[in-house]
């Protein structure tokens, strides 16, 4: 089945990004006819300096390949090394409704949070429509926060063959449910534009004091606490083994804990379940061209089957020369 995800290049990966979606592209690419690329133009909505986005851009490249992308089985590439998918963004454009676009919870939600609300976020779920169906995209995962534009994207998708014929593939969301929310340091979600994060490979020393930080209630040491409330907890079942988790939340519930020795020990294994990685990525830290040669033989593959559709539709809407 052809699978497809973006990834925005907005900062090295956390282990929110890790637990909530990059463990789960690593482990669907071995049943799956995997392409999975780096959002760049999507990134491009929070005007990122040009410093930011090119350096962001090999460091998230770079985490997959030492997560485990197997870059000869998975197609792996830059968005903006496939320029079919802006010229494809404008035809789809033209079939698609201002309506569906102002119901999108997204904007509102950016916008809300202080994004400067320009057309390219307004517009984004158009662009990453294309960027679906360019592929022939079956099955795209995602969080239950994307749901919505996986359901713009089928919309877009069912008018144009409606208008044009059966010439696009209609995919379906694969929520991804396996994992809760991850929390950050301050309890909120995890995410990069709360500066709440915990970075994959960020030195252990550092992982350890922002763990430590972690924010948890006023409960005091001697009274029972209730793990599934816990920031800690909620991260300590990500890393920890079902007979230690089992020995922890009886430890909360029978009273005399202390948070503190609850994050020491989160610390510890969190450090340890990414130590084995750590050689790696340093090693494509000092080999940015063999990043860069990756996404560049990626790109060459995505650009097969990209100009493969762009040309179909095309035709379908008059511009191939079929009609002249």
């Amino acid at each position: 089945m052809r699978v497809l995800s973006g990834i925005q290049p907005s900062g090295r990966l956390h282990i929110g990004n890790f637990f909530g979606a990059t463990r789960q592209h690593l482990e669907m690419q071995a049943e799956n006819d995997a392409f999975y690329f780096i959002a760049d133009y999507h990134a491009l909505t929070s005007n990122p300096s040009p410093t930011e986005i090119a350096q962001y851009t090999l460091d998230v490249a770079a985490d997959y390949i030492t997560l485990g992308l197997d870059t000869d089985k998975t197609v792996f590439w830059r968005q903006s090394d496939v320029p079919e998918v802006t010229e494809f963004t404008w035809l789809l454009s033209c079939v698609t409704p201002m309506g569906l676009l102002q119901r999108c919870t997204s904007y509102k939600d950016k916008v809300a949070q202080g994004f400067s609300p320009n057309h390219g976020l307004f517009a984004y779920p158009v662009l990453q429509a294309a960027d679906i169906l360019i592929f022939n995209s079956e099955l795209v995962p995602v969080g239950a926060d994307q749901k919505q534009h996986i359901e713009v994207t089928r919309d877009i998708a069912v008018r144009f063959n409606n208008a044009y014929g059966p010439i696009l593939t209609i995919p379906r969301e694969h929520i991804i449910e396996s994992v809760a929310v991850v929390p950050g340091t301050d309890g909120r979600k995890m995410s990069k534009s709360y500066g709440n994060t915990i970075e994959i490979f960020e030195p252990e020393e550092s992982v350890t004091k922002k763990i430590m930080r972690i924010v948890t209630d006023s409960t005091p040491v001697e009274e029972p606490k209730d793990p599934e409330r816990c920031n800690v907890f909620a991260l300590l079942k990500l890393v920890a083994q079902p007979e230690e988790l089992a020995e922890w939340q009886g430890r909360y519930r029978a009273g005399g804990l202390g948070y503190a020795e609850v994050k020491k020990r989160l610390g510890e294994l969190m450090v340890d379940y990414f130590r084995p990685y750590r050689q790696k990525r340093a090693e494509l830290e000092d080999n940015p061209d063999y990043v860069r040669q990756v996404l560049a033989k990626g790109a060459e593959r995505a650009r097969a089957v990209a100009t493969e559709t762009l040309a179909r539709v095309r035709e379908a809407v008059g511009l191939g020369g079929h009609y002249v």
